[in-house]
């Protein structure tokens, strides 16, 4: 088990970029593509050229992206997406999946599909320009006065391997639910986006796709995830799974996972971590057993990677806000029969597991999956790229999304959609309804929809004690209907200076809410988005 290493600094500045994009053609190696779909499949490498990368041509990679962005504001992301890092590289994108930005600089596409419960009609949400961002407006307009949830996210690489409703599986009926499209708002390059917010329940696949890995063919993959946005159940993956929805035994999967499920491998700290799901467990090392190189690593936006090929995998992570990349695995295969050779079978999942288990939460920004095992130099190119991107959960005077109790890993919610003034609210399982979508306004209030009328969160009878409870109410401008979020994760009432509180510390469903003396206690860290 290797100690956690951390990627080499990537040069940066504008002059720099020009200087190495210029000796990397004048190499003779590929640049980037005049168009956002990948060549036709070719035949697969052999084993020795799929893991010898040339060093010298990877680090030019890696020095290529940074300082490339266009400033925020601007409806361009980058000179060089993802996927021209990981084609410039030797290990071109086979899949690439988002709903906030195009992952090639010359996508003009379609990120995603939305489908709205008033008609039930669909519309395709795309970028401001080619290479650019999510048009979120488009879909607040398609989606004002009702509700919307994500139908298709669209693959990028030209493939066709886009990601639709799972269907049933050996472990849970379905189709599973589809996300709603609202529930996971963030901002990126300055412009307001959504992610796929995955409930318990929710779930996406596609069992039949094209030049996705197979067999113990090599292959990588990265997401963007929500890293407080977890629970201990299985499994919320993203990656290569089982073509028939079922269990089909040890090595017919590798997916990323993340949570914090103890059931199987896990890391150090108390969780999320990011582990491999190679199917009949997750792994956070060589074995299914405590890896203390696997940390906790909960950034609000992070990176997770898995990549592997015959008998060689490894497990990366770092903030998708700053920073470089850790490794906290790089090894064997697991020493358990059927691991090694692995048995791939090239279906995509997101927010479930290859038998379908659909008991997981998080949310997904973006991902891809390579053809070929990319090189620490290209993921640290890639890791610039996203960090250059631009994520931020900040919007200005106002935010929309979850709730998120954090100590609990659940979010507030209005019991039952109740439409009655003076519901007292109370935390349950995340579930993307809209008695759980929050706004927090210009103004301070903390609104939320129930049934079709708007209610703000209230104080009740302007208490400013211990135990106050902490109702809906409809909107009425009060001080006792105004609060403060607060750099260190509280909720404060403004006419009290009370923290917003889950009562006893629980983490049970049906917990209730009240106001408490600010402590500093888990139980009094929210999250907003």
């Amino acid at each position: 088990m290797r100690a956690i290493r951390t990627g080499p600094p990537l040069p940066s500045g504008r002059a720099g970029v020009r200087r190495l994009l210029a000796a990397v053609r004048h190499r003779g190696r590929p640049g980037v593509p005049d168009q956002a779909h990948v060549p036709p499949p070719r035949s697969p490498r052999s084993r020795s050229k799929t893991f010898a990368r040339a060093g010298a041509a990877a680090a030019l990679v890696a020095g290529a992206l940074v300082g490339a962005t266009a400033t925020a504001g601007t409806a361009r992301a980058a000179a060089s997406g993802p996927c021209d890092i990981y084609a410039a590289g030797g290990t071109p994108c086979v899949a690439a999946h988002s709903t906030t930005r195009a992952l090639y600089a010359s996508y003009n596409g379609p990120l995603y599909q939305v489908r709205r419960a008033s008609d039930n009609t669909t519309r395709n949400i795309g970028v401001l320009s080619a290479g650019g961002y999510a048009d979120a407006a488009a879909q607040d307009s398609f989606c004002s006065s009702t509700t919307c949830l994500i139908t298709i996210i669209y693959d990028q690489s030209g493939r066709g391997n886009n990601l639709t409703q799972a269907p049933g599986g050996g472990a849970a009926g379905g189709p599973d639910n589809l996300a709603n499209a609202t529930a996971a708002p963030t901002m990126v390059g300055g412009h307001k986006a959504y992610g796929v917010f995955v409930a318990p329940g929710t779930g996406y696949r596609n069992n039949h796709t094209n030049g996705i890995a197979t067999g113990d063919n090599p292959e990588g993959m990265y997401a963007i995830f929500d890293g407080t946005h977890y629970n201990g159940g299985c499994c919320f993956d993203y990656g290569n799974a089982e073509t028939d929805s079922n269990d089909d035994g040890n090595g017919t999967m590798e997916a990323i996972y993340f949570g914090n499920i103890k059931v199987w491998g896990y890391g150090s700290g108390n969780g999320p971590w990011i582990m491999a799901d190679l199917e009949n467990g997750l792994f956070s090392g060589v074995n299914q057993h405590y890896n203390a190189n696997d940390p906790t690593i909960n950034h609000r936006y992070t990176t997770a990677i898995i990549k592997g090929g015959p008998n060689h995998w490894a497990i990366r992570g770092g903030n998708a806000q700053s920073g470089g990349l850790s490794t906290f695995y790089d090894g064997v295969r697991p020493g358990v029969p059927g691991y090694n050779p692995m048995r791939k079978q090239g279906a995509i999942i997101l927010g479930i597991g290859g038998d379908n288990s659909k008991g997981a939460q998080g949310t997904f920004y973006e991902g891809v999956m390579t053809s070929g095992y990319p090189s620490d130099a290209t993921e640290n190119a890639v890791q610039a790229n996203i960090t250059a991107a631009g994520y931020s959960n900040a919007s200005g005077g106002t935010s929309t999304g979850a709730l998120h109790a954090v100590g609990a890993g659940k979010c507030l919610d209005v019991p039952n959609s109740s439409t009655t003034a003076g519901t007292q609210l109370q935390i349950w399982d995340c579930s993307g309804g809209a008695n759980q979508i929050w706004t927090r306004t210009s103004s301070g209030q903390l609104t939320v929809y129930s049934g079709s009328s708007q209610m703000c969160l209230d104080a009740y009878d302007n208490q400013t004690s211990a135990g106050t409870k902490v109702e809906t109410w409809p909107c009425n401008g009060g001080a006792n209907q105004q609060w403060q979020l607060n750099a260190d994760g509280t909720v404060t009432g403004i006419q009290s200076g009370l923290c917003l509180d889950v009562t006893g510390a629980s983490t049970a469903d049906g917990a209730l809410a009240e106001l408490w003396p600010c402590n500093g206690g888990s139980n009094q860290q929210w999250s907003l988005g």
